[in-house]
């Protein structure tokens, strides 16, 4: 019992910090003064100076969020009602094509999904004109089309193992579908909704080759921006924009544990 337990900490401790060393490093070397990353030249907070007075971090930053908001939200609302229409409608015609549809993006290589995504908005710029540029509008629609996949996938669980009994009283007690949807069901389906929009917002925020496709120019989200960096070499603002990733990310998460914590 002694030496599995001494095996299971040790193998625990190792992949903790096979994990979290390299990050570590980051944020160390963020406050790095000299201009080689890999090199210690000191303690300075000077990199991060550098990355609020960069224009385009801070245009990209700004890009990346609003299209990771706007893509969550609407992926969210799609992948709900897909949900909802697989969980409580066991038969219906094209349910297999649906089902199929749905679920392809999660199963789809990134550079076959941007492709497609690519050739379709240069064939409906050549029909109707729209989109004049590739921006903002193409990369929040190409989000919106693979994260709602996820979103629909975490409602459609939820609902499946969910008491269709208190649906069932209610209509029972006159109320109309459409108002059960709304009254019971969403509620009930909240956590799943909220946890769907959260993986929207992270798949999102996190994405990059899809993007590369179908984004024009001067619509660089952070990824990219970060990923043509990083092709000339890891710079020390490259390393404070990461740690300031990180400590949102972690603010995040405590926040999170914390109203888990106290609804406990």
């Amino acid at each position: 019992m002694r030496r599995n337990s001494r095996f299971i900490i040790s193998t625990l401790a190792f992949g903790y910090a096979f994990l979290y060393i390299p990050l570590v490093l980051v944020v160390v070397y963020s406050f790095n003064d000299s201009r080689i990353a890999t090199v210690w030249g000191g303690f300075s907070t000077r990199w991060y100076g550098e990355l609020l007075r960069n224009e385009q971090v801070l245009d990209a930053a700004y890009l990346s969020l609003r299209i990771a908001f706007t893509s969550a939200t609407f992926a969210t609302i799609l992948g709900t009602m897909a949900g909802l229409a697989l969980a409580r409608f066991s038969r219906f015609r094209g349910r297999t094509l649906f089902t199929g549809m749905i679920t392809s993006p999660m199963v789809m290589p990134e550079v076959i999904t941007g492709l497609s995504l690519l050739l379709f908005f240069v064939t409906l710029q050549q029909l109707t004109g729209w989109p004049g540029q590739r921006g903002f509008s193409t990369i929040t629609i190409a989000h919106i089309t693979f994260s709602m996949a996820y979103v629909a996938v975490i409602v459609q669980s939820r609902l499946s193992g969910m008491d269709e009994s208190l649906e069932e009283a209610a209509m029972d007690l006159g109320g109309r579908p459409l108002r059960v949807v709304f009254d019971i069901t969403l509620p009930l389906i909240a956590p799943a909704m909220v946890a769907g929009w959260l993986l929207a917002f992270t798949l999102s925020l996190d994405d990059l080759v899809i993007a590369s496709f179908v984004s024009g120019p001067g619509s660089s989200t952070l990824p990219m921006y970060i990923f043509s960096k990083v092709k000339l070499g890891v710079s020390p603002d490259i390393n404070a924009l990461a740690t300031l990733i990180i400590a949102f990310i972690s603010a995040g998460v405590f926040v999170a544990w914390f109203v888990i914590r106290r609804r406990a």
